[in-house]
């Protein structure tokens, strides 16, 4: 049997498997492939194994979780072969509020001391910057708003394989991991039998030229890619087309038409989730916000036969100095980060290694608000630290005047001269009023509306201006109230809430 039809079978197991699991909006491409049961009906011979982190006193324990301590790593399987993995879920509960990129999942086939599979568990399993997001799709779904993780590409292994997972983080413990491992106990494995690799990688800032998402050497299958991305910059990044150089091929043979076209969404990104394609995380088109897209070639892997690689341009819509638009397709100085999936006969190359966990998020400064208090200034005198799990650090700066035109003003201080994106946590429910902010006397854009029938924080944008060393304000001006603005009521109130600052440095529009 070809190395292509073994990979072929594989994947018909896999999206056989997936019908179980499948949403009723994607059932109808199952039906149409009704072949794909035949895995089922005939599923050969094999023996069930798990590890778990099931307690060992099985019949009268429940202490089913694991700690793991600031730069540890804990073995979840060492499975003798030859077998395969069909399946791994993980439940996690850590101090790091990031901890989804600072654990790192490896995976090491028949003895080998580098891992084939080595990537941030929350990158992994088609999420980035460290989020917790469900994810709908074949070969991984995430579930229990993000904190569920279930995988199901098929793991063949010849010997031997191990499973770690590694406390990155310099001082916070990950104090409940829970996990499954199932496996199947194989008779053999076909001589031409493909291993499974993935590999996490990223540039914070993106260099010039493409970005790399693989650099393999050998025979194999290309079957997915996990990009996110960080912006330094308004408006869209995603006009870079990706390009695949295959089995040493000078020019790309296949060659994209945009970042959205090849993760087959179109116009832009908005948040969905499908079986081979999807976008887990999108937070807008303004400096700082994040994305995370996934792509899934299953029906269509990507065969080479002694190389592949994988890259994608970082490039879109760029501004002069003056906030003027200079360009809608030049590189951008953008955070990229990724995951490679793919099958390859034998030891991969390793084309990139894992930076420390400090490294791996785009971090800024968060200030809270309620430990500004002693410097704030405001007229009238009216306000407290008001208390409630709902916001950041369970308190906020609450802000009550009895009139139009009071206001409340906040320090904060920069590290050094240069361009920052700038963010203010505001408080919007009933009884709340409007109000206009302004940055060092200046007005920024128009003011907003803060009464909602619920009581929610909103990140508010406030730009990306270009800030000296030293101390900066921020301050905020009551201008109206509800509806019937000028009468002060539970309805229609003057009142405010700032829940905390950031503000990071971003790169220097040229």
């Amino acid at each position: 049997m070809t190395g292509n039809l073994r990979l072929q079978l594989t994947v018909g197991a896999l999206a056989a498997f997936a019908i179980a699991c499948a949403p009723a909006t994607h059932t109808r491409w199952l039906r149409r492939q009704p072949a794909l049961l035949d895995s089922i009906e005939r599923p050969g011979s094999f023996e069930n194994f798990r590890s778990s982190s099931a307690d060992k006193n099985w019949k009268n324990g429940n202490d089913d979780r694991r700690p793991i301590k600031p730069g540890e790593t804990l073995t979840i399987a060492d499975l003798r072969g030859p077998g395969r993995i069909t399946h791994i879920w993980f439940t996690i509960a850590a101090e790091d509020p990031y901890y989804p990129r600072s654990l790192t999942l490896r995976i090491y086939w028949d003895g080998e001391t580098e891992p084939s599979v080595e990537a941030p568990i929350g990158d992994f399993f088609a999420v980035g910057h460290g989020l917790d997001v469900p994810v709908n799709s074949f070969p991984v779904a995430v579930s229990s708003d993000g904190r569920a993780r279930n995988c199901y590409w098929p793991m063949p292994f010849r010997k031997s394989a191990k499973i770690t997972v590694s406390n990155d983080s310099p001082d916070k413990q990950a104090g409940s991991l829970y996990w499954y491992v199932d496996w199947q106990k194989l008779p053999s494995l076909p001589r031409d039998t493909m291993y499974f690799h993935a590999q996490y990688r990223q540039e914070f800032p993106c260099n010039t030229g493409d970005y790399l998402i693989l650099d393999a050497k050998g025979e194999g299958a290309y079957v997915g890619t996990v990009l996110s991305a960080h912006t330094d910059e308004d408006s869209w990044f995603g006009e870079g087309d990706d390009r695949f150089y295959i089995d040493g091929e000078q020019e790309p043979r296949l060659r994209g038409t945009g970042t959205e076209d090849y993760f087959c969404d179109a116009w832009g990104f908005r948040q969905f989730n499908n079986p081979f394609y999807g976008v887990s995380v999108w937070e807008g088109y303004n400096a700082d916000d994040r994305g995370t897209a996934y792509r899934w070639h299953i029906p269509d892997p990507i065969r080479f036969h002694t190389s592949l690689k994988v890259t994608i341009e970082h490039k879109g819509v760029t501004f002069r100095p003056d906030g003027q638009i200079k360009s809608g397709f030049e590189e951008r100085a953008d955070n990229f980060s990724s995951v490679a999936f793919w099958y390859q006969k034998g030891k991969a190359k390793r084309f990139a290694t894992m930076p420390a966990a400090p490294e791996r998020i785009v971090r800024g400064t968060t200030i809270e608000a309620e430990s500004l208090l002693n410097r704030l200034s405001c007229s009238p005198l009216a306000v407290e630290v008001q208390k409630d799990g709902r916001f950041s650090d369970s308190a906020q700066l609450f802000f009550n005047p009895d009139e139009q035109n009071a206001f409340v003003e906040v320090p904060f201080e920069v590290p050094e001269d240069g361009r920052y994106v700038l963010k203010a946590d505001l408080t919007r429910a009933p009884g709340y009023g409007t109000y206009e902010i302004r940055l060092d006397g200046k007005k920024i854009g128009e003011a907003r509306n803060l009464r909602s029938a619920q009581l929610a924080v909103k990140s508010e944008h406030l730009g990306t201006p270009h800030l000296a060393k030293g101390g900066h304000r921020l301050r905020f001006v009551c201008v109206g109230g509800g509806p019937e603005a000028g009468q002060k009521t539970a309805e229609s109130g003057y009142e405010f809430g700032l829940d905390k600052i950031y503000f990071r440095k971003v790169f220097p529009r040229q």
